[in-house]
């Protein structure tokens, strides 16, 4: 197999951030010998979850096994999943917060036809949904555990309890359509097409709009980590992925 040299977009604060990580986790567990230094291990998973790099390429770029690459990756997504932000981490964050922005993504997934739970109507592909929660800012404060895609946003907030924690913490939020009925402390734009409504809902509603569109920027900060634009992994291992790199998304936003 041919090898070439790539680039990762990252800084160097970001993988001594993670070899550290990984260093205190060898330390922990006693480990001798690797293969690859913890150095050199950082930049392996790096790779993956920022460039999206398959095991065979990465394999053959840094000269060991399929098994070990997997091993590898599997445990530096253990190490940055574990030090996430829970939900309620994330209201005592967002209650120093003008307001908070609440939208729900879809992961992109290879499945086949027949895996129903997995299908989004609305993408119109199979999927995961992730519930996400932005400042005014448009800054990823926290994402949620990954569901089906075919979970609709509505549920998917009640499931992870987003929905109660924002109320009872009163924090303003915006939220779009798929929210209708959560009431609490959720603002949601006014029903009925736009043709139809009063002046004054058209003018609540084109604010409302622009509002939630700074919280396109978590979705886009959540997907500029490559390797979920498309996830070809098992199902079971998306949360712990998200929950990874969302740890060394605000470890490294806060250097």
């Amino acid at each position: 197999m041919l090898v070439y040299p790539s680039g990762i977009d990252l800084s160097n604060s970001t993988l001594r951030y993670l070899s550290d990580l990984l260093r205190a986790r060898r330390r922990e567990r006693g480990t001798r010998w690797r293969r690859l230094t913890a150095d050199r291990q950082a930049l392996l998973a790096l790779a993956h979850l920022r460039c999206g790099h398959t095991y065979a390429q990465l394999a053959a770029s840094f000269g060991i096994g399929l098994a070990t690459v997997y091993r590898y990756i599997v445990e530096a997504v253990e190490v940055l999943a574990a030090l996430a932000p829970t939900l309620q981490q994330a209201m005592t964050v967002a209650a120093n917060k003008a307001f908070v922005i609440l939208d729900g993504t879809l992961l992109h997934i290879e499945r086949i036809g027949a895996d129903r739970p997995y299908y989004s109507g609305k993408h119109d592909r199979h999927g995961m949904n992730v519930q996400v929660i932005a400042d005014a800012f448009g800054r990823l404060l926290w994402a949620s555990p990954a569901l089906p895609g075919a979970v609709h946003d509505i549920k998917a907030a009640r499931t992870h309890g987003i929905i109660e924690a924002l109320t009872q913490a009163g924090i303003r939020t915006w939220a779009d359509k798929g929210y209708q009925g959560a009431q609490g402390t959720i603002r949601v734009p006014y029903r009925g097409r736009w043709s139809t409504l009063l002046a004054g809902k058209r003018a609540v509603n084109s604010s409302h709009a622009k509002i939630r569109a700074v919280g396109e920027q978590a979705n886009a900060t959540l997907k500029s980590w490559r390797l979920l634009r498309k996830l070809r992994c098992s199902t079971t291992r998306i949360t712990d992925i998200v929950k990874a790199v969302l740890a060394l998304h605000l470890a490294t936003a806060a250097a």
